[in-house]
């Protein structure tokens, strides 16, 4: 099993299969002999918690209860979110401060990142618009909590 903590570059852990994943970066597309919530699992962990944990503490600093943003590292702000439930194997995560813009073409969601790179993902306007605005939340809490 190769070792993958999600950074700042990370943009998207897109699954393959039940034990597979895509890897996209800024620089960097791979996969890994990991599931997308096994990497999301094993990142949290490296930052010191878990990923049960960290979806708590979102629910403690936002009440968001289902398709949870997390925190997966604090002082880079390293926030991700859901396409779906992360119960399912088709559920995809996003980097929140990687993304520049997205707009629906032909019934999917495209997500354009900082390096000008696009995934389509099979979602819907509103699905994606409420992750992004649910994420933008927890990171505005976070701050807030940061500068006082």
């Amino acid at each position: 099993m190769v070792d993958y903590e999600i950074n700042e570059e990370t943009l998207a852990i897109i699954p393959i299969d039940e034990k597979n994943s895509m890897v996209y970066e800024l620089n960097n597309t791979f996969e890994i002999n990991k599931s997308a919530n096994k990497i999301m699992e094993d990142s949290c962990q490296y930052f010191g918690s878990s990923l049960k944990g960290r979806q708590k503490g979102t629910y403690n600093l936002i009440g968001v209860t289902h398709k949870v943003p997390i925190i997966i590292e604090e002082t880079k702000e390293i926030i991700f979110f859901p396409t779906h439930s992360n119960r399912l194997v088709k559920c995809n995560w996003i980097s929140l401060k990687n993304i520049i813009n997205y707009y629906k073409e032909d019934e999917k969601m495209v997500v354009e990142f900082k390096n000008n790179q696009k995934i389509k993902f099979n979602i819907s306007y509103g699905i994606l618009d409420n992750q992004i605005l649910r994420a933008t939340r927890l990171e505005s809490v976070l701050r807030q909590r940061k500068n006082k």
